[in-house]
């Protein structure tokens, strides 16, 4: 019962962690903006379903993965924390790089994904190769989960609630598309955008190097 109250008394401080990651502008937002300006609402809010079941499967994986190897060796859990840290950053320098391009890396021109299965899948995939989504499953996470408590389940309960929050999120975004559409289509507000995501994910990692171990 203790155990159970440990973790609840963190899931306010990581629901919060969890928005920052996703208002930070990365390759979810460009997707499900392409589809909202793009397809509509609809193909929109189906394809956030899809990205949010990708965070589910990360955490999932996470779970089953680190719960086992980390049971054996706590060097082993810092080692992956401070390898998340170091991509991090690399992705911040890479994201950086991209303002070189007259849109950054928020180019939402092209073909939507319509229909229920398309739409859905284009979510999916969106996050299974999404770098920062897998980073935060498999180093950021377990950093959250308190010592007693289980590693696995715990990073299962709060991926659902990071699912959750980037849904709230994500449909937030789609219902305010109608009226950014003609500031989003200047080519100087998506490169704030792209640096604006670089500075986000400078940010988690620093925040990732700043925790404490586990």
């Amino acid at each position: 019962m203790n155990h159970a109250l440990d973790l609840l008394k963190i899931i306010p401080a990581f629901a919060l962690t969890a928005l920052l990651l996703a208002i930070v502008p990365g390759q979810g937002v460009a997707m499900v903006l392409r589809q909202s300006i793009v397809g509509g609402k609809r193909a929109a809010f189906t394809s956030v379903l899809g990205n949010s079941s990708g965070l589910i499967i990360w955490g999932a994986a996470s779970g089953i993965g680190l719960s086992e190897v980390f049971a054996h060796s706590h060097t082993a859990y810092n080692i992956l924390k401070y390898a998340g840290v170091a991509f991090l950053i690399f992705l911040s320098l890479q994201t950086l790089l991209t303002l070189r391009n007259e849109h950054g890396k928020f180019d939402i021109k092209g073909g939507a994904k319509l229909g229920i299965g398309p739409a859905y899948r284009l979510g999916l995939l969106t996050n299974m190769t999404n770098v920062k989504a897998a980073v935060f499953a498999v180093a950021f996470i377990p950093q959250f989960i308190p010592k007693d408590f289980s590693l696995g389940l715990g990073i299962f309960i709060l991926a659902c609630i990071q699912a959750t929050v980037s849904t709230i999120w994500y449909s937030f975004l789609i219902s305010a598309v109608d009226r950014a559409a003609v500031a989003l289509a200047k080519p100087k507000v998506r490169r704030a955008l792209t640096a604006l995501s670089a500075a986000g994910i400078l940010f988690l990692a620093l925040t990732l190097l700043l925790t404490s171990p586990r």
